[in-house]
């Protein structure tokens, strides 16, 4: 035998193990291997940080601030207030300038104010009609009142609660839609109309303003379609005013000034509108009166001008028909303020013979008279009651239903057809 070697051939180092057992053995040694490096890779590897939940939110263009959809002010952002709370003060917590979470921000202070009025943000579209909407559109109504008697500075909710309680009351009038498509109060207006126009002299007749002359020939002819049609535009100007005004209320209840602040550097609120709030801040009486004039000038000259002239230029000649009537029958209930027809009859003159009526000179849609009735008339008076708060408060602490009883056209309509009748005045 050679030296070194045993009689059965096997070198002298070997373990004897067979061969396979070897393999697996080395195997399980370059999985432990693999394991340890994998671990130590992710003790000493950087962190992956989730992006912050404000992050998805930046630079959103608000595609529904003029209230025409359903939901908030872009789809991408959730309804929730207190999902919105996070990213918003995420958003301030690392100093990103507010501009660039303003859609953010305001949908933050909607969803909010939504949640407050007990509205249902996702399933407020006016599109759906308005058996749909009806219960959210008297609810804006009743939460301008909850607002102001929370806060009686905020002037500008308890004008919008009394002055709503008319319009609400004139929207429902104009459901009152019989099977044969019949209007009572709307047609009885108009055909009352019509016959006193039928003992005008021809004279005068040319003179009278065109929208007295279509409620007279058009009105008769109002369908459930042209109705429908207009309640929907109200219901969409409803939820523009909403989304603008009632936000930054709630925002200056929740955080006062500094909340405001922060939306004007946003570009939420302009000048205008924060001089408002600093008037409020303030608390003097000019200051308040100031702010309500600031904040209806805001309401009825930026926010729903656009909208009334489309609603009044829509649908043939039945948009102005629609508003005039609206203008005929309206009148806050604001102590001591006038019917549009007693502020602004419309008189004329031809020749020797004069015709002065009862119906307005003017119509609510458009802008420039609108706002003359408003700063002359009902604004003043709403300023007098605000001043006087022993008397406020109760008109204003008054149920809603109540206000919105009193301002059905058919109660009131024997009324306003022996006005329209008693002071149509015809002289030569």
């Amino acid at each position: 035998m050679a030296h070194g070697t045993t009689g059965t051939g096997h070198h002298p180092f070997s373990s004897g193990r067979a061969p396979g057992r070897t393999r697996r053995t080395r195997g399980l040694l370059r999985l432990t291997v693999l394991l340890t490096c994998l671990l130590a890779g992710l003790v000493t590897a950087p962190a992956v940080h989730a992006e912050p939940a404000y992050a998805a939110y930046l630079d959103l263009p608000s595609v529904n601030g003029d209230g025409a959809g359903g939901g908030g002010l872009h789809p991408a952002l959730p309804l929730d207030p207190d999902e919105l709370r996070v990213a918003v003060d995420q958003a301030r917590a690392a100093n990103i300038a507010p501009q660039r979470y303003a859609t953010l921000l305001h949908q933050y202070w909607l969803a909010v104010a939504a949640r407050n009025a007990s509205i249902d943000l996702a399933a407020w579209d006016p599109d759906r009609g308005v058996a749909t909407n009806s219960h959210t559109f008297i609810q804006v109504y009743v939460n301008y009142l909850r607002l102001n008697n929370a806060h009686p500075d905020f002037y500008w909710l308890g004008l919008a609660g009394l002055a709503g309680g008319s319009f609400a009351s004139g929207f429902f009038d104009m459901g009152d839609v019989s099977a044969i498509v019949s209007v009572p109060g709307l047609h009885q207006v108009g055909n009352t109309v019509a016959d006193l126009l039928r003992g005008t002299p021809a004279e005068l007749l040319d003179l009278l303003p065109s929208d007295i002359r279509l409620l007279a020939t058009e009105g008769e002819r109002l369908t459930a379609a042209d109705l429908s049609w207009y309640q929907t535009r109200l219901m969409i100007m409803q939820k523009h005013i909403f989304i603008d005004q009632v936000p930054m209320h709630e925002a200056y209840a929740a955080e006062g000034q500094a909340a405001i602040e922060e939306m004007y550097r946003a570009g939420v609120l302009d000048e205008n509108a924060v001089l408002a709030w600093r008037g409020i801040d303030g608390g003097t009486p000019a200051g308040l009166a100031d702010a309500a004039l600031r904040m209806t000038d805001r309401e009825q000259n930026q926010i729903i001008a656009d909208q009334w002239d489309a609603t009044s230029s829509g649908r043939g000649a039945m948009g102005r028909v629609l508003t005039y009537v609206s203008t005929v029958a309206g009148k806050a209930a604001v102590p001591g303020v006038r019917a549009p027809g007693v502020f602004a009859p419309t008189t004329i003159t031809a020749g020797t013979m004069s015709l002065r009526t009862p119906l307005p000179a003017f119509n609510w849609a458009d802008r420039d008279t609108r706002w003359n009735y408003i700063t002359n008339d009902l604004l003043p008076r709403y300023l007098e009651l605000s001043v006087n708060q022993a008397v406020a408060r109760p008109i204003l602490a008054e149920p809603f239903s109540d206000k919105l009883a009193a301002g059905r056209l058919l109660r009131r309509l024997p009324d306003l057809i022996g006005d329209m009748t008693a002071e149509w005045r015809l002289t030569a």
